[in-house]
This record gives C-alpha cells, structure tokens and sequence, in this order.
C-alpha cells in the first residue's frame, strides 16, 4: 500500500484549485494535479506493508493525540510557491496562509510518532502546501516563473477537522486516492 496522511481540501473549493490552475495553461511541460483530489500532505509514508497497518494507524493516532489540536481549525489556502526553486521547477503549488502553525505541529508530532517506528524522516523542511502541478520538462518555466512571482490568489478557506491515512492508487489515469482512517481533531 503507498500511504500518506493528508489534509483534505472540501469539494467545494476544487472549482477554485482549477482556476488556479488555469493561471499556469500557457506553460507547457506541466501535469496538473486533479483539482477534485487536492489536499496537503501532513507526512509521506510510502510503500507499506498491509501487516503494519494497525501499527502505522496507531502511530498516527498518537501523533495527533499528542498535537493536542483540541478542535477544528481554521485553514485559508492563498499565494503560490515551487519546489524546490523558481531556477529549477518541480513542483507548483498553492500555499497554506492560515492554519500553518496547526499543520505544522500535527506533522512534527506525526513525523516523530512515525519514524519511532522506523519510517524515514523528512529530507526538507516542512512547507503546508497543496500541489497543483508537476514539471516534466522546462519549456514553460518562465511562464511559471512569471505567475509565481506576480499573481497571489486565494482560493478559499475551510474548517480542518480531521487528519487521514490516505492510499494512493496509480493508475495511467493518475492517482487515485481513498480514505484507509481518519482522526478528529
């Protein structure tokens, strides 16, 4: 199974993930992330064997348990950024304006829950982000560039209630993704 716990984005703002999205149309060599299908990643687990998963499920448990978020937050998705530098394009994605502290301590108590269990750290610093697209080939970077570096859109708010377990599918449609658990808040 290829798990990550995730923050999912309501239905309702994928019409505005999408316009988002078509800021970026000009620019070629990107693949669009599925608007319907948008969330942040809180932890990258990988590939992980059915066996472990009461094991990864309790350690995920514990970390927002010990993220002591006592209630829903509230999250405001607004302004661009890449990975990993505007010189060098991988990844486009919209940013986290409001509820980035709470994320922040829900993937720092998760990451020190999952990687006690012998999971992987993270390489780089944690970025609350939700991805739009994915850069195969360089061929519209200036146009990414001048989009990342001259537009700031918002594209809404949502009250965060819960973290999930998600597995993610690849399919040659793309990845499709269910719910394995989910954790109130």
């Amino acid at each position: 199974m290829r798990l990550f716990v995730s923050i999912d984005l309501p239905d309702e703002l994928a019409d505005s993930v999408r316009e988002v999205q078509e800021l970026f149309e000009e620019a070629a060599g990107l693949n669009f992330t599925d608007p319907e299908q948008a969330h942040v990643t809180v932890k990258f687990l990988g590939d992980v064997d059915e066996d472990r998963l009461d094991e990864v499920t309790a350690a995920v448990e514990r970390g927002v348990d010990h993220a002591d978020i006592k209630n829903s937050f509230p999250a405001r998705f607004a302004g661009l950024g890449v990975f990993p530098s505007l010189d060098y394009i991988s990844v486009v994605w919209l940013g986290v304006e409001v509820g980035k502290a709470e994320m922040t301590t829900l993937h720092e108590c998760i990451e020190d829950e999952t990687t006690d269990i012998g999971f992987e750290p993270e390489e780089n610093e944690f970025t609350p982000h939700v991805t739009l697209a994915r850069m195969e080939h360089a061929g519209g970077k200036e146009r990414v560039q001048e989009v990342v570096e001259n537009r700031h859109p918002t594209v809404g708010e949502m009250a965060v209630e819960e973290v999930r377990i998600t597995e993610s599918d690849l399919t040659q449609d793309g990845p499709e993704y269910s719910t394995v658990e989910s954790f109130p808040l």
